[in-house]
């Protein structure tokens, strides 16, 4: 997200928050080192965002006016800030929206059989090598990816849509959407390929490795560009990682462990590559 001031504590901004939500304004304000920041999610936002606030402080907006405060039309700019988020996050959308309808379609994995189009190509070799010489066509390579939108239980797919709505809309938002689905494609392939290397068979299938990729690529942008990205802190972080520590112990019979960790090293690497590649870019621009 774009930060946009840092003011004191004591100024009230409930108002102006509302204010920047009724004019479909996504923004966000925190605490940080004493001080509360505005920040917002879109750099065309940022004119608009200053001059209200400008206004708001001179005591210059006219709240009984701009304020409509009927349900029915909080319930219209609800619904119009929704349909712009959509809009804005394409990508994630539509993998959550594929998510849901493989889920009906399947019966949450119940119904299907053992060479579904969606499930991890089989190959004949077990070696890494092996694999991927044979996932060299593109059908292959789709398949390859395709797991991601298959899932076993209401709960596993609720707990991987929430956390895929969580970081791939901030995610999408503050990359370009040829790098956020790139980003998503290549995290796919290594958990995907990572499991099926890791139990030798193409039983598998959720978004987790996915969300958890997504987690560590989160964790290393917001530590190393704290001032643009505010997306997972250092606690949720350690949750995630524990979690999967925990599930290894406990559930590493029917929980895709492989994929968990595939897809978290990968998302910590790919983060890695992302702050430098900025900071090279940055070097020379100045150079």
């Amino acid at each position: 997200m774009i930060k946009v001031v840092s003011l004191d504590l004591s100024e009230d901004l409930s108002l102006y928050s509302r204010f920047l939500r009724q004019e479909g304004i996504e923004h966000r304000i925190v605490e940080e080192a004493g001080f509360q920041s505005v920040y917002i999610a879109h750099l065309v936002d940022l004119s608009a965002t200053k001059r209200l606030l400008k206004l708001y402080l001179a005591n210059e907006l006219d709240f009984k006016e701009n304020f409509v405060e009927t349900k029915f039309t909080g319930d219209l700019i609800q619904i119009n800030t929704l349909i712009n988020v959509l809009l804005r996050t394409p990508v994630t959308t539509f993998l959550i929206l594929t998510s849901l309808f493989v889920a009906l379609h399947t019966a949450l994995g119940s119904n299907m059989s053992g060479d579904f189009i969606l499930l991890y190509p089989l190959t004949d070799g077990s070696g890494l090598f092996e694999v991927l010489r044979q996932l060299l066509t593109l059908p292959a390579a789709i398949k390859a990816i395709t797991p991601i939108f298959l899932h076993f239980g209401e709960l596993h797919l609720v707990f991987n849509m929430v956390w895929m709505w969580y970081f791939g809309k901030q995610l999408e938002e503050a990359l370009p959407v040829w790098m956020f689905m790139l980003l998503v494609v290549l995290i796919s392939f290594i958990s995907n390929t990572a499991q099926y290397l890791a139990i030798d068979y193409n039983n598998f299938g959720g978004m987790s490795g996915v969300i958890y990729g997504l987690a560590g690529y989160s964790w290393i942008l917001t530590t190393f560009q704290s001032q643009r990205f505010k997306i997972i802190n250092n606690n949720l972080f350690i949750f995630f990682v524990c979690s999967l520590i925990l599930m290894e112990f406990f559930a590493s019979s029917w929980i895709a462990t492989a994929a968990h960790l595939g897809g978290l090293l990968s998302g910590l690497a790919f983060g890695v590559c992302y702050i430098l590649f900025y900071r090279i870019k940055f070097r020379i621009s100045y150079e």
